[in-house]
C-alpha cells in the first residue's frame, strides 16, 4: 500500500513540475515574441518609390498580416535572407541596366524563395515563368535547354515584362501586381471597378496579397535585426568564383565534359541548371555560356 502511495506521489510531483515548466517556458516565449515584434510595423512604406497608403484601414491590415506571417515563417525567411546574398548580386545589376526599380528583386523572393522552384501549374525558375510566356520573352524552353533556370536570362525576361506592364498601367505597383494577376486580368478589374490604383482595387485573394507580400519581405530583409533575424556574414550563402566557357556545338556526354573541366556532373548541373538533359544537342551553332566553378569543390 505504501509503495502505491509513494508511486502516486511521485507521479503527482512529475505532473505538477511539468505544468510549471510548461507555463514558465510559454510565458518566457510569449514575452520574447512580444519584445521582438513590439515595434515591427513601419511608419511608412513604398514600393518602387510609390507610396503605400497606410492610413487606409484595410491597407494597413493587409500589410500587417503579411509582416506577421513572414516574421513567424522563421525557416523560409532565414533561407531567403541567406540566398539573397547569392542571388541579389546577379539580379540587381540586370534590374538597374533595364531601368527597373531595385524593389522588384523582392518579387523574386515571394515567387520562388530564390530557388529554381517548380509550380503545380508548370511555372519554373526563380521568376516562375510558364513555358509559353518564357518563349514570348525570348527564352529557350525544351527538354534539352530550359533558360527559365538561368538566373541571368530569366531576370532579363522578367525586366522585359515589367517594362511592358509599366507602359500599360503607368505605375510600378500595378506592374508588379499584374505579374501575378496577368495584364488582362488586372486591366479587366480596373475597367469594371473604374479604379486606377492597386490599393483601391478588389482583386483575387492571391493578387490582393501579392504586393503586400513584397512589401513585407522588403521590410524584413532590409531590417533583419529588427525582426530577430540576426545572421552573420559567414552564415550567408555566397557565389563561388567561376569561369565561363562558350560552346557553339553539341556535347554528347555532359558527365565526360564535366570531368574534362576538373569537376563532376553534379557540380556542372548545380552551376548550370538550365542544362536539362545528360547531353547538349546544338545543331544550329547557337552560343551557350557554361559556368565552371574555380573553387569550393
Amino acid at each position: 500500500m505504501k509503495r502505491i502511495e509513494k508511486v502516486s506521489l511521485i507521479l503527482v510531483l512529475v505532473l505538477v513540475s511539468g505544468l510549471l515548466i510548461f507555463a514558465t517556458t510559454y510565458e518566457s516565449k510569449d514575452k520574447l515574441e512580444k519584445t521582438a515584434v513590439s515595434s515591427y510595423f513601419p511608419a511608412s512604406a513604398n514600393f518602387a518609390g510609390e507610396n503605400t497608403p497606410l492610413k487606409i484601414s484595410d491597407v494597413s491590415e493587409r500589410l500587417d498580416r503579411e509582416l506577421i506571417v513572414n516574421i513567424n515563417l522563421h525557416a523560409s525567411t532565414i533561407l531567403a535572407i541567406k540566398r539573397a546574398n547569392r542571388a541579389f548580386p546577379i539580379i540587381e545589376p540586370i534590374l538597374k541596366k533595364n531601368g527597373i526599380p531595385d524593389d522588384f528583386k523582392y518579387l523574386a523572393v515571394i515567387e520562388s524563395g530564390l530557388v529554381n522552384a517548380v509550380s503545380p501549374a508548370g511555372a519554373r525558375g526563380v521568376w516562375q515563368f510558364m513555358p509559353e510566356t518564357a518563349k514570348e520573352r525570348g527564352m529557350e524552353v525544351n527538354d534539352i535547354v530550359d533558360e527559365r533556370y538561368n538566373l541571368e536570362k530569366s531576370t532579363q525576361a522578367a525586366c522585359s515584362y515589367f517594362l511592358s506592364a509599366k507602359a500599360k498601367f503607368g505605375t510600378w505597383t500595378l506592374a508588379a501586381a499584374s505579374y501575378n494577376g496577368g495584364m488582362a486580368g488586372v486591366n479587366r478589374q480596373m475597367e469594371s471597378q473604374k479604379e486606377t490604383n492597386y490599393y483601391d482595387l478588389l482583386l483575387t485573394e492571391e493578387t490582393s496579397r501579392y504586393v503586400f507580400r513584397i512589401l513585407a519581405l522588403k521590410e524584413i530583409m532590409k531590417n533583419p535585426d529588427k525582426f530577430g533575424f540576426s545572421l552573420g556574414n559567414e552564415e550567408l550563402y555566397s557565389n563561388l568564383p567561376t569561369k565561363k566557357i562558350e560552346i557553339d556545338s553539341s556535347i554528347t556526354d555532359l558527365a565526360d565534359f564535366a570531368k574534362a573541366q576538373g569537376i563532376n556532373y553534379k557540380i556542372l548541373k548545380i552551376h548550370n541548371p538550365w542544362l536539362r538533359d545528360k547531353k547538349l544537342d546544338n545543331t544550329t551553332g547557337k552560343k551557350y555560356s557554361i559556368e565552371i566553378p574555380l573553387s569550393g569543390y
